[in-house]
């Protein structure tokens, strides 16, 4: 039985509809002209006339079709969490399907099976497979849907309602439902369920919406949402993504989802740095739900005082400039309690790069505990790590925004823990071991560290040289590293390597990369690899057949590579000029004040009198002000770092003052301490990077172990100069050998 129907009584829409005696199935199919409807009837025709289809053979034909490489039966098993003689007892059935698709199953010596064919058949297989209107769904699947429901409801559901969506048993829901409360429990919600009355989600806006977010990442993975925004940017179809997750889309207004994203497109040049394209991606659906929830009517509650504390940092005044885009692209008003959120979004992402982020964010507490991570691990391994400087700027900035969102249960995910923890297992066991006495405040969770893992991989495997390559990586900055360190390990052609985003493509000249290399599919004219982020055996062998014909050929120099030598040789003379001046202007000045204040007065007031500052009342209000944000003091020692950025501050300069009048002063771990020294760090409001890393690399120094504590405590200014004239000297060197990373 086939019929078509007009839709909306639109001239040039047409649901195509098929049933069948059996009633297995029901297809619909929105076409539009002749050449769509017969396309579709062949399609529907092979539906009518074909197999039943279980929700397990589903499965199987969806991870052949996304492997088209292959993969081995023993892989498949365990990603269906079945025995293999299961697996081929299925692959028999299906092999029928396949034909009438003019497919086959292949085996390969070596990678396994893999769905043989012509692209366009594998294309209709997958229409079909995407179209099916009351598949029939795993356990897991059914579950999401049946939360999906609860959570878009706005009163009690039905269960029989929802047995009947399902086309399942009302005693098959029950059971669902049971598990679903477990779930819900880990969350903060309950589940309501009573005779005559239904069933429906009790807990607060924020863990709804929490757990609306963790269902969309969990059934649509990054690179997936990487793709559908671009398809949707550009009005192309989505055919390839499943029921469940279009389901998963729905909770969220797509026409919304693409307006946010436009409007944080043009708000990126304003943060206060760059994210990954991971968080990007979480904050825009976290904005999306926002939007959605606000317009249903749904209010979030914030706790005052903490949102009181976090409106004096600079990623809540982000957030209102968000906010205020938003309210004028959808004619809402968004309260502060909304504001709060996207603050602790933006407080909590992924770090994309480094940049100008050390000194002005990281604070010393996190430093310390970096430095004893490392310290920790190098024992364990016998590896010498704790001069590596670039390990241990890309460990605190990793560990700031992770650590927060550990601290407030906003979750982390790790799809790659799996291939972490199997190809580096001697070392996860070194680093949770690590983390775990370290960070032993907080319950380290094993998807982060495995990230973790990944900065000390990188670190490990970091120093062979090789060609010009391009990694776009939509995770961050440790699942790029761990690439662009693999890449160099196993390409030694390979000299220089740029990082960017998957966001980044339309501003990238391609034809100034001699390799490309990306996690996620792009659309390039030029060559590329499309690779794992962990890079696997057979994309190395691909990459080096390439490398090989591409030595061959010499890259024509381009207009910009002059520009990139410049921009390079201009940050090594900043970072020059930048350790100079230091070194210049390092004095230890005792003081005899009797308060925090008169000291800060004091000292500034000499920096004014030798023009290192223009004002020195503004400078002091300033340091002031980062008091109140947060501690100063060093735990553990007699040390307090003041420091920060100001229009008043004409050069950059450390200084250090012996106090006569030991001070009380709260420390960075929010415990009150005596301080002995104070130790003075300024720099320009406008200060370039350059010159922000060489600033960076000296707040390191400080608690760089116990024996720089000790200097810094007690040393003269002759064994401070002549310590810090060392570390600069091998900082410089180590910038002019990475500066092009």
């Amino acid at each position: 039985m086939v019929y078509l129907k007009n839709v909306n009584n639109q001239p040039d829409e047409t649901m195509l509809s098929i049933g069948c005696d059996c009633s297995v199935s029901v297809l619909q199919l929105k076409v539009k002209g002749a050449d769509d409807v017969q396309f579709c009837q062949q399609i529907v025709a092979k539906e009518v006339n074909g197999v039943y289809i279980s929700a397990r053979e589903r499965k199987i034909l969806d991870v052949l079709l996304s492997h088209e490489k292959g993969i081995t039966i023993g892989e498949i098993a365990a990603m269906l969490d079945v025995s293999e003689r299961t697996i081929h007892r299925d692959l028999k059935g299906l092999e029928r399907l396949l034909e009438d698709y003019e497919l086959a199953l292949v085996k390969k010596a070596g990678v396994g099976i893999q769905i043989s064919g012509e692209a366009e058949k594998k294309r209709e297989l997958q229409i079909r497979l995407f179209h099916l209107s009351h598949p029939e769904y795993t356990p897991e699947e059914r579950q999401t849907m049946i939360l999906i429901a609860l959570l878009e409801a706005v009163e009690p559901v039905k269960l029989l309602s929802l047995a009947n969506d399902l086309n399942v048993t009302v005693a098959t829901i029950s059971n669902d439902l049971d598990k679903i409360q477990e779930e819900l429990e880990k969350q903060g919600l309950s589940l309501i369920r009573k005779r005559g009355y239904g069933v429906e989600i009790a807990g607060s806006e924020a863990a709804k919406r929490k757990m609306m977010s963790e269902l969309l990442f969990r059934h649509f993975d990054e690179s997936q949402f990487l793709s559908f925004m671009k398809e949707s940017i550009q009005k192309k179809s989505a055919d390839t993504i499943n029921t469940v997750t279009e389901k998963l889309l729905g909770l969220v207004d797509k026409k919304k989802l693409f307006v946010i994203e436009a409007q944080m497109e043009q708000m990126k040049a304003e943060l206060p740095f760059t994210i990954a394209d991971s968080s990007y991606i979480a904050l825009v659906i976290h904005l999306a739900l926002a939007i959605e929830r606000i317009m249903q009517g749904e209010p979030i509650n914030f706790e005052a005082q903490y949102l009181e504390t976090i409106q004096t940092t600079k990623e809540y005044k982000t957030a209102e400039k968000i906010a205020q885009s938003l309210e004028a692209a959808f004619s809402v008003s968004i309260p502060k309690e909304e504001i709060g959120y996207i603050t602790m979004h933006l407080m909590g992402a992924k770090m994309r790069d480094r940049q100008g982020y050390m000194l002005e964010e990281a604070s010393l507490e996190i430093g310390m505990k970096t430095q004893e991570l490392i310290r920790y691990v190098s024992d364990k391994l016998h590896v010498d790590l704790t001069d590596d400087y670039p390990l241990y700027e890309d460990l605190v900035v990793h560990l700031k925004p992770a650590l927060y969102r550990i601290q407030h249960n906003m979750g982390i995910s790790n799809p790659l823990l799996d291939k972490i923890t199997k190809d580096y297992s001697e070392l996860f066991h070194i680093v949770e071991e690590a983390m775990n006495d370290v960070f032993s405040e907080v319950v380290i969770p094993k998807e982060e560290i495995g990230y973790v893992v990944l900065h000390f991989a990188s670190a490990l495997l970091r120093g062979k040289k090789g060609l010009h390559a391009l990694v776009i990586c939509s995770s961050g900055l440790g699942t790029a590293k761990i690439l662009a360190t693999r890449l160099k390990k196993e390409i030694p052609d390979i000299s220089q390597i740029e990082q960017k985003s998957f966001f980044d493509l339309r501003y990238i000249e391609p034809s100034h990369y001699d390799l490309i290399v990306s996690t996620v599919p792009i659309s390039l004219e030029e060559p590329y690899f499309l690779v794992s982020p962990m890079l696997q055996d057979d994309e190395v062998v691909a990459i080096r057949r390439f490398i090989k014909d591409k030595k061959a050929k010499v890259r024509p120099v381009e207009s910009s590579a002059a520009g990139n030598m410049i921009q390079k040789m201009n940050a090594i003379q900043v970072v020059s000029e930048t350790i100079v001046q230091l070194l210049k202007e390092l004095t230890v000045q005792p003081l005899t004040t009797d308060s925090v204040h008169d000291a800060l007065v004091e000292a500034c007031q000499q920096l004014q009198k030798k023009g290192t500052i223009r004002d020195a009342k503004s400078v002091v209000n300033e340091l002031l002000r980062r008091e109140q944000a947060g501690g100063l003091g060093i735990p553990e020692t007699t040390l307090a770092l003041y420091h920060a950025r100001s229009p008043d501050v004409l050069r950059p300069t450390f200084t250090v003052y012996p106090l006569s009048h030991p001070q009380t002063v709260m420390g960075m771990d929010q415990q009150p301490m005596k301080m002995e020294r104070m130790l003075l760090l300024l720099a320009p409001s406008e200060a370039p990077e350059a010159m922000l890393s060489v600033l960076s690399h000296l707040s390191s120094l400080i608690i760089k172990d116990e024996e720089s504590i000790s200097l810094f405590a007690h040393g003269t200014e002759a064994q401070l100069h002549a310590f810090l004239s060392r570390q600069f000297e091998a900082f410089f060197y180590h910038f002019i050998q990475l500066g092009s990373e």
